[in-house]
């Protein structure tokens, strides 16, 4: 393991415990009947994407780290690989969150444009990454 997959990797678990926190933050709310969290269907929907994306994201983020150290790109190609995919998972679920903050919102704000610049942001780490790793393999 590169030693600039060991600080990222390092970087990427010191944010677990925010995904914690919005795993508590979850609970809270659906045992506190006076959040408001229960009467708004789409918020509930928003709040679970957004924490659900952030935990698979940040799996991602520690797999495509160790798959980095064996593709063969540019280095500033590689270092934009190595960052996409952890940016995506702050981009997504911020997109999700932000998107619904009041309790009474009927459709999403204008953050929901952080879910399709995230979405961008992931597939383009992911492809560079895919390709680099192929490159390596030729």
């Amino acid at each position: 393991m590169t030693r600039e997959a060991k600080m990222l990797c390092g970087i990427i678990l010191i944010t677990v415990p925010t995904i914690q926190y919005g795993g508590y933050f979850l609970l809270t709310s659906l045992m506190d009947k006076s959040s408001g969290y229960m009467d708004n269907p789409l918020r509930q929907n928003f709040f679970r994407a957004g924490h659900a994306h952030a935990g698979v994201f940040i799996i991602l983020s520690l797999v495509c780290q160790l798959l980095a150290d064996a593709a063969l790109l540019p280095t500033p190609l590689l270092w934009a690989a190595r960052i996409a995919v952890p940016l995506a998972a702050i981009l997504i679920p911020a997109g999700f969150f932000f998107s619904m903050v009041s309790p009474a919102a009927t459709q999403p704000n204008g953050a929901v444009g952080l879910i399709y610049a995230g979405a961008v942001v992931l597939a383009a780490g992911v492809l560079l990454l895919g390709v680099g790793l192929i490159r390596s393999a030729i």
